[in-house]
């Protein structure tokens, strides 16, 4: 739809939002009105450099020519039914993503946060069936964030932070460890201990990537333990580290994993994964969601995906994301240039990611703050270094200007 054909203004666009919509986040001063590849155009068909694609959603590029089609195709035979009958879509996306990443079992979602609501749920079961009513405690990681619904929210290890104010009490049965501390996970495991939770890249929490060590000791000690290993991979996922999953690259397996975002191709669609030994606790009834595994859903993540391993994305993040790291540490006030793949940080020497995020927008760049010294990049995984180039430029303009 097109601010142009329904009759409004930009002006009265804005004042129905302020009258009638309850804001979440803080909005920018134009309308995104269509989109394609790594850029976003608004109301005047000016063009924007995305490089939050989304929110680490448009990896195969926003409106990919495959996803639209396939969700043409889909809304003209069936658009939503009820899990009971078999649908092709939903049948063909569970082949091709356990056969892909080489889990055992599948149950869609419609978002992160629920497919984290998931893997709870499913770990918490499996623990006290196997084991007694009392294995149900996951450790998860300081700094993280799993997502906004209540369990996900609790799983969050940021007691402090805005996600969690005016919520508390949170859910009972987690502790927060130390990030890439394997000592400090082990000290939090007691006899009620059933897993252990963590993203391989902590997105919101200023992009801090996991280590091999961190990981395969921490595999190790759940194998030691009878615990679950469980991996939130909503925003690592598909492509966006350089891996398809990134537990790929660290030579580790979950027993449970989760993901979304890129899944999609823009769709609302998530998914947990998990070997069958613990998907035998999610029996008929144990849960469930009215459109889970939404035919037309299906049918984007089907396309969205085979685009991602047709044009062997993840390599490409590998590469670009490489060259990208590069050159943002040599711009000015950079402490920090981090990240794996396209989920990338620049973490500056004094607190102006916010000021450098709105001077980028006055440019024409896409970016956000994840901490006052942070800011956070996720584009497409279909960027190029030149385009890197040019959001490089801007954020170097934009971090001169936020120093003046």
């Amino acid at each position: 739809m097109r601010l142009k054909d329904t009759g409004y203004t930009f002006t009265q666009l804005k004042e129905m939002n302020k009258k009638y919509m309850i804001d979440m986040a803080e909005r920018y001063d134009f309308v995104a009105e269509t989109a394609r590849g790594v850029y976003l155009y608004d109301e005047q068909g000016r063009a924007y450099l995305d490089f939050y694609g989304g929110i680490a959603v448009n990896s195969a590029g926003s409106c990919n020519e495959k996803v639209v089609a396939a969700i043409r195709e889909q809304v003209g035979d069936i658009i939503h039914t009820s899990n009971y009958p078999y649908t092709i879509p939903q049948t063909l996306l569970a082949k091709l993503i356990c056969e892909t990443i080489g889990m055992d079992k599948i149950y869609f979602q419609n978002s992160g946060t629920e497919a984290n609501e998931a893997m709870i749920k499913m770990a918490r079961k499996y623990g006290t069936q196997t084991y007694g009513a009392e294995r149900y405690h996951i450790i998860t990681a300081k700094n993280s964030f799993h997502g906004r619904t209540y369990g996900s929210l609790s799983a969050t290890g940021q007691p402090d932070n805005a996600c969690q104010e005016g919520y508390k009490p949170v859910l009972p049965g987690f502790t927060y460890a130390d990030f890439n501390s394997l000592e400090s996970f082990k000290a939090a495991c007691t006899g009620d201990t059933i897993a252990v939770m963590l993203e391989p890249v902590q997105g919101e929490g200023g992009v801090h990537v996991a280590t091999r060590e961190f990981m395969s000791g921490l595999r190790a000690f759940c194998d030691e333990h009878n615990l679950l290993f469980c991996l939130d991979e909503i925003q690592t996922g598909w492509g966006r580290t350089g891996a398809v999953m990134a537990y790929m690259d660290y030579g580790v397996k979950p027993d449970i994993v989760s993901m979304a975002k890129a899944m999609g191709g823009g769709m609302p669609i998530g998914a947990v994964c998990a070997r069958s030994e613990v998907a035998k606790a999610f029996s008929a009834g144990a849960h469930g969601g009215t459109y889970s595994g939404n035919p037309v859903a299906c049918a984007a993540a089907l396309a969205q995906i085979h685009e991602i391993l047709d044009l062997e994305l993840a390599g490409q993040a590998a590469r670009v994301g490489k060259y990208f790291l590069q050159k943002l540490a040599t711009l000015p006030h950079a402490r920090e240039a981090r990240g794996k793949g396209l989920l990338i940080a620049l973490e500056f020497d004094r607190d102006i990611a916010g000021a450098v995020k709105h001077n980028c927008l006055d440019q024409f760049l896409l970016v956000t703050s994840v901490k006052p010294n942070v800011i956070r990049m996720v584009p497409p995984l279909l960027v190029t270094e030149k385009e890197c180039d040019a959001a490089c430029a801007i954020i170097r303009k934009a971090v001169e200007q936020a120093c003046k």
